[in-house]
């Protein structure tokens, strides 16, 4: 699955595919390298973005802080319309066959997303910010992808450690899962997602790899998004300074190898050419 941020502040490539052209361009190279899925997204969720999120008590997990529930607009739905329709519009013109997704957790978005010919829905809240969702996707039909997150992108720095974090994972995974499944979501559709980085702290990520094959307790498809995240950068420091952005390379396609071997299905990836390299070679070990 590669990346496509039409967006002006992601972590990695913000601003640089915001204009249309240049982003139905990068989504073909994308393709052109190997991609199976191309997942365009018109809102970062980066670390310490404040997002459009409503979570009353019973919706909250256990590992989301006990703070009133409060709505912290960043993109507008509209706004976020305006910037991903067009590059999803042209990129099914110009590649009928091309799969896409995508990412966005507001309902309005993913509807208008998918009747412009997207197939998957790409929700960092596991349907959880937009109490709409679920059955939008499921009135819809497409594939569904459902991301661990702890509390909101602005909340991450703050939260308490998660004690065990792959059971915490594996535990509000099913949870939202059974809850997608409620809402008339076909179990065939729905495909999990662990989350790395997303309000787990540097060091809370290495266990979640290194176990990472417990979560196929679960019995879903697992999509894995290790990508230039900054716990590999942590990992790959240097002279105690954290790698660079584009210095993660490296250390990225050796933490994505370390998935596949753990049985993830999907891998979402900045770098497909180099990643579908090293998924062969994983591949055959498998």
């Amino acid at each position: 699955m590669g990346i496509l941020n039409v967006t002006p502040d992601s972590f990695s490539d913000g601003g640089e595919f915001l204009n249309p052209e240049r982003a139905v361009d990068h989504g073909l190279r994308l393709f052109d390298q190997g991609a199976d899925i191309v997942d365009v997204g018109g809102e970062s969720t980066r670390p310490g973005a404040r997002v459009e999120a409503t979570l009353t008590e019973s919706e909250r997990s256990p590992s989301t802080p006990s703070a009133p529930a409060s709505s912290r607009v960043a993109v507008s739905e509209e706004e976020e319309r305006n910037r991903i329709l067009p590059v999803i519009q042209e990129l099914k013109r110009r590649r009928p066959q091309a799969v896409l997704s995508i990412d966005t957790y507001k309902a309005s978005v993913a509807r208008a997303a998918v009747q412009a010919g997207a197939e998957v829905v790409n929700d960092v809240s596991a349907f959880r910010w937009d109490p709409q969702m679920g059955k939008a996707v499921a009135e819809l039909r497409c594939g569904c992808v459902l991301m661990h997150m702890r509390g909101r992108p602005e909340e991450w720095r703050t939260l308490p450690p998660p004690g065990d974090v792959v059971t915490l994972v594996k535990r509000e995974l099913r949870e939202w899962a059974d809850r997608a499944a409620l809402a008339g979501v076909k179990r065939e559709r729905i495909v999990l997602d662990p989350g790395f980085g997303f309000g787990k702290n540097f060091e809370e990520n290495y266990p979640l790899l290194r176990r990472m094959d417990e979560l196929h307790q679960l019995r879903y498809p697992i999509l894995v998004g290790i990508s230039r995240k900054s716990f590999v950068g942590r990992i790959v420091a240097r002279n105690g300074k954290d790698g660079a952005i584009n210095e993660r390379l490296y250390g990225t396609l050796a933490a994505e190898t370390a998935a596949i071997l753990k049985g993830a299905h999907i891998i979402r990836t900045h770098d497909i050419a180099a990643t579908l390299d090293a998924a062969r070679v994983a591949d055959v070990v498998v």
